[in-house]
C-alpha cells in the first residue's frame, strides 16, 4: 500500500504542451488549460520489444541496481499482446538461506496494487448488476457511514479516492496474526473523519477500498478472500495468489523474506489488516496473468465494455473539482502514468518491507512489473522502480518530441510567487493526533533566482530538489524528466496543486494562517527552548546559592509561584518528550497501547492548559513585585511558550481524546 511519505516514487509525464489560459468565471475553479499542441518532431525510433531483447537490458539494469541500492531481491515481469515475454527473477528471496528469486513461484507482497484485484471484484457486481457505482453506499452496508453536510459517499468516489474520508493508520500493518480479524470488525470499530466533500478532493484512502470489498461480501454471499480466489484468482488460473494472512501452508516456503536493508535482518510476515486493500501475496508469473487479462479486455473477469469503464471512465462523470488538468488522473481504480504520449494506466504498492509497482500500456498491450523484498538504502527502491518505467517507456515506447514550451520570465516570477508558501497534503489524518505530523511535513513553496519553482520535498532520481520550469501558464515540469506539476485556480489564485505521480490520489492545500509552519516552528521552537532554560535555571540557581551561601532571593507567594511555574515547565517537556516517543513507536514496528495514549492525552490537558494557568500567575506576582525588569520580562517568555505549545496541542488535536487514528 501506498505510504504518503514515499511521494518520490517513479514517475509519469507527457510532451512539452504549448501554453493557454482557461477564462476565469468569479467564485468557480479554474485551471491551466492545455492548448492543441504543435506539430510533432518526428518521434525516436524505439528498441523493439522483444523478449530477447528485454530480458537483456533487465538482466544489465536491475543486478546493478540492487548491489547499490542495498535491495535483497525483486521480480520482474514483461507482457506484451497475450504472452509472457519476459520473466526474471533477482536477487534473493532469502538472503541467509541463499535461495534466489524464482519469478515463478517467489511470492512476493505487492501491497496496494492488491487494489486492483478489489476494484476488479467490485466492477464485476457492477457488471451483475447488484452495485450501482453512483448510489449511497449505506444502501449495501449493515452499518452507517455518515452523511457529510447530507451527502452520502458512492462507489465511483470510493475507487477515485474521493470520498473524503481522513488517514486511518491504526494497525494498517502488523506482525502479530492475532490482529487478523474479519474485514466487517474492522470497518466497524472505527469510521474515520469525513473532512472533505464527497467527489471534491482526491485523498488515497485505505480503509474505504476495505470497504468497497466488504460490499462484495454482502453483495455476492461470499468471503472476501474465497470470492476472489474462485472469481479472479481460479479463472485467470493465478496459483500462487492470495489475499490470506497468515498464508496457506501450501504456499508459506514460496514467500520470500522482507528485509529493510538487504544487508540486514529480514523482518516477519506482515499482516494488513484492512486486507482488500493490501494483503495479496502473489509471483511475478501470477501478476503476469492478472496484468494480461486487463490488457485483452477483462479477459476471463470482466466483459470488455466493463473493463473499457474501468481503464478509462468518462471526464462528464467526475467532479472537475478533483481535477487538475492536464495532470494524470484516477480511473476507476488504476490511475494514469501517461508518458511519452501514451495512455498507460498503474497502480504503485508498498507495505513496510516490500515495494511495487505495476504499469499498462493500452494501446500497446503491453504490461511491466517489478516487486522489491526491500526498500534499500535511503528508499533505493522507490526510485528503481519509478526509473525502470521510465527508462522502460523511453527505450521500447519513445514519443514524438513536442518543441518545449516556456513561460516568459516574468510571468514565471510572477507565478512562483503566487504559488510560494505552506501547503498541507490532503492525505492525511486532521482530528486526532497524528495531525500533528501536517505541522512538520507541510511542504515549502519557493523559487530560485531564474523563477524557477523549488519544493525541497521533491526530489529527482538523483536525490537532489526538482527545479521546475513553466510550460504553460500554472503547468511546470521537471527539465530533467518526465512529470508535471500544475495549480488549481479559483478567481486567477492558486489554491491546490499536485504533482504528476500523485496527483490522481492526492494534492496540496494551502495551509490556513493558524496552522502555518512559517511562524508557528519558529515560535514552537524558541517556546521550547524558553522552556528548557526555565527549568535549568533551577538547579543551577540552586547551586550558586550554595556554592557562594547567598540567600534565596524570593519567599511566600513568589517564590511559590516560581517554583510552579518551574514545575510546570518541567512537565510541559516531560509531556512533549512523551509524544515524541509514541509517535516514534507508531510509525516503527509497533503501535502504542491504548491505555498509553489515553494517559497521554489526559496528561496534556492537564499539563498544556496547567502550565498556561500557572505561568500567568507567577507573570502577574513577577510583575506586581520589585523584581528586575529582566524577571519581569522572562516571566512574560514563559507565559507566552506555554501559550504556544497549548495552540500547537489544540491546533494539531493533541487533546483530542480518541484511541484512533
Amino acid at each position: 500500500m501506498l505510504a504518503w511519505l514515499s511521494a518520490a516514487l517513479g514517475a509519469a509525464a507527457i510532451a512539452a504542451l504549448a501554453p493557454a489560459q482557461a477564462p476565469v468565471r468569479p467564485g468557480a475553479p479554474t485551471v491551466a488549460q492545455p492548448a492543441a499542441p504543435a506539430v510533432p518532431v518526428a518521434p525516436a525510433p524505439g528498441r523493439a520489444l522483444t523478449g530477447e531483447d528485454v530480458t537483456a537490458w533487465l538482466d544489465g539494469y536491475m543486478p546493478y541496481a540492487l548491489h547499490s541500492g542495498d535491495i535483497a531481491g525483486a521480480v520482474v515481469t514483461v507482457v506484451r499482446d497475450g504472452q509472457v515475454i519476459a520473466a526474471r527473477g533477482y536477487g534473493y528471496a532469502d538472503v541467509a538461506k541463499r535461495r534466489p528469486v524464482d519469478p515463478n513461484l517467489t511470492l512476493f507482497r505487492p501491497g496496494s496494487v492488491s487494489k486492483l484485484v478489489t476494484w476488479t471484484a467490485v466492477m464485476q457486481q457492477v457488471e451483475a448488476g447488484r452495485l450501482n457505482l453512483d448510489a449511497d453506499v449505506n444502501r449495501y452496508l449493515d452499518f452507517v457511514i455518515p452523511a457529510y453536510r447530507g451527502q452520502p459517499i458512492t462507489l465511483r468516489q470510493i475507487m477515485t479516492h474521493t470520498a473524503g474520508f481522513e488517514e486511518a493508520n491504526k494497525k494498517l500493518i502488523t506482525y502479530d496474526a492475532r490482529d487478523v480479524e474479519p474485514i466487517g470488525a474492522y470497518l466497524k470499530r472505527h469510521v474515520p473523519a469525513r473532512v472533505y466533500a464527497p467527489g471534491t478532493t482526491p485523498a488515497y484512502s485505505n480503509w474505504a477500498t476495505t470497504l468497497a470489498g466488504y460490499i462484495v461480501e454482502r453483495v455476492s454471499g461470499m468471503a472476501f478472500d474465497d470470492y476472489v480466489e474462485q472469481r479472479i484468482f481460479r479463472p485467470l488460473d493465478m496459483r500462487t495468489a492470495s489475499f490470506r494472512q497468515p498464508l496457506p501452508p501450501r504456499l508459506r516456503g514460496l514467500m520470500a523474506q522482507g528485509y529493510p536493508l538487504g544487508s540486514g535482518d529480514p523482518k516477519p510476515f506482515e499482516i494488513v489488516v484492512p486486507g482488500p486493500a493490501g494483503s495479496l501475496s502473489a509471483s511475478g508469473l501470477d501478476m503476469a496473468k492478472f496484468m494480461i487479462a486487463h490488457l485483452d479486455g477483462g479477459r476471463g473477469v470482466l466483459r470488455p465494455g466493463t473493463a473499457a469503464l474501468m481503464h478509462d471512465s468518462p471526464l462528464a462523470e467526475v467532479n472537475p473539482r478533483s481535477l487538475i488538468p492536464p495532470l494524470n488522473r484516477m480511473e476507476l481504480g488504476f490511475f494514469e502514468t501517461n508518458i511519452n504520449g501514451r495512455r498507460v494506466i498503474a497502480h504503485l504498492g508498498d507495505t513496510n518491507q516490500m515495494h511495487t509497482s505495476l504499469h499498462l500500456f493500452l494501446a500497446e498491450r503491453t504490461g511491466l512489473y517489478v516487486s522489491f523484498n526491500s526498500a534499500g538504502r535511503d528508499g533505493a527502491a522507490h526510485v528503481v522502480r519509478g526509473q525502470l518505467f521510465q527508462d522502460f517507456a523511453d527505450r521500447y515506447f519513445p514519443g514524438a518530441t513536442l518543441p518545449a514550451g516556456r513561460v516568459d520570465a516574468a510571468t514565471a516570477r510572477q507565478h512562483a510567487a503566487a504559488l510560494a508558501g505552506h501547503w498541507q497534503v490532503s492525505r492525511s489524518s486532521f482530528t486526532n493526533f497524528v495531525d500533528i505530523a501536517n505541522l512538520f511535513g507541510q511542504a515549502e513553496v519557493g523559487a530560485d533566482a531564474q523563477g524557477r519553482l523549488v519544493i525541497p520535498s521533491i526530489k529527482g532520481a538523483n536525490g537532489v530538489p526538482v527545479r521546475w520550469v513553466e510550460v504553460a501558464p500554472y503547468v511546470w515540469r521537471d527539465p530533467a524528466g518526465h512529470d508535471r506539476l500544475a495549480a488549481q485556480l479559483v478567481d486567477g489564485q492558486p489554491v491546490r496543486w499536485s504533482f504528476d505521480l500523485v496527483s490522481p490520489f492526492m494534492v496540496w492545500d494551502r495551509v490556513p494562517a493558524h496552522r502555518n509552519a512559517a511562524w508557528l516552528l519558529p515560535a514552537l521552537y524558541a517556546s521550547l527552548a524558553v522552556l528548557l532554560l526555565t527549568v535549568l535555571f533551577w538547579p543551577a540557581a540552586w547551586y550558586l546559592r550554595r556554592r557562594y551561601q547567598a540567600a534565596a532571593p524570593l519567599a511566600g507567594v513568589p517564590l511559590r509561584a516560581a517554583r510552579a511555574a518551574r514545575v510546570m515547565a518541567l512537565a510541559v517537556l516531560l509531556v512533549l518528550g512523551g509524544w515524541f516517543w509514541l509517535i516514534s513507536v507508531l510509525f516503527g514496528d509497533s503501535a502504542p497501547g491504548d491505555a498509553a495514549l489515553t494517559l497521554l492525552q489526559l496528561a496534556s490537558i492537564v499539563v498544556f492548559v496547567g502550565a498556561v494557568g500557572v505561568a500567568g500567575w507567577n507573570a502577574w506576582v513577577t510583575w506586581r513585585s520589585e523584581r528586575p525588569w529582566t524577571r519581569k520580562l522572562w516571566a512574560v517568555l514563559l507565559l507566552l511558550a506555554t501559550l504556544v505549545v497549548l495552540w500547537v496541542a489544540v491546533a494539531f488535536h493533541l487533546l483530542a481524546l480518541t484511541v484512533f487514528y
